[in-house]
């Protein structure tokens, strides 16, 4: 599971903060990541944490855990459209491959649970964010294929990704942070705290 985090952070997410719909906690171009959408996976993890044991884990909290939600929706949804653009597709055989892959390496289904709260994914994105690590494998596949040298696969995808975002439009509720184009992250808002309290709470 680290190393799917490993993959996802190496390709950086890339918001352009500005003005957002009501409910949207980002837009992709065309597609609406809701707020309901952003806590969901928040809530997820949040439950799950209080199942096993998280002494030797170091775990995002706050305002990180919910920007790093968000960007792992965002981040998803870029790779797919760039995917996409360059006649790249993941089906859904290649998805449920490689999530028995990972299944098998964490020590089986009894395992993934506890896997799962260590890399900071909700149950249910997993699938998610397999398709993202699938895309960024076959954009560096291409890349490669077309010259790009390893030590730059990151570099150029990055690029991609950047070009992308600026091509299509993206957006990012304020309440979630703002970008900050010197770092090429997402800044965390004050406000984006109480954005983390499980539902009901």
């Amino acid at each position: 599971m680290k190393k799917i985090l490993a993959i996802t952070a190496a390709v950086a997410t890339f918001l352009l903060a500005g003005c957002s719909q009501v409910g949207a906690a980002a837009t992709v171009g065309d597609t609406k990541i809701t707020q309901a959408t952003v806590q969901a996976s928040v809530d997820a993890i949040l439950s799950e944490r209080a199942k096993v044991d998280t002494t030797q884990m170091q775990l995002e909290t706050g305002s990180t855990l919910n920007v790093s939600q968000l960007r792992f929706h965002l981040l998803g949804t870029l790779l797919r459209k760039l995917g996409q653009e360059l006649k790249l597709n993941v089906t859904k055989a290649e998805i449920d491959s490689r999530r028995a892959s990972i299944v098998d390496q964490v020590g089986g289904e009894a395992a993934l649970p506890n896997a799962l709260v260590n890399a900071g994914i909700a149950p249910q994105d997993l699938d998610r964010y397999i398709e993202a690590i699938a895309y960024s494998d076959k954009i560096s596949r291409k890349l490669t294929a077309a010259g790009v040298t390893e030590d730059q696969l990151g570099q150029e995808i990055q690029k991609l990704v950047v070009a992308k975002a600026k091509e299509i439009g993206v957006t990012v509720n304020p309440r979630y942070g703002k970008w900050d184009a010197t770092t090429a992250d997402v800044v965390a808002a004050d406000s984006a705290e109480s954005a983390v309290t499980p539902a009901g709470k």
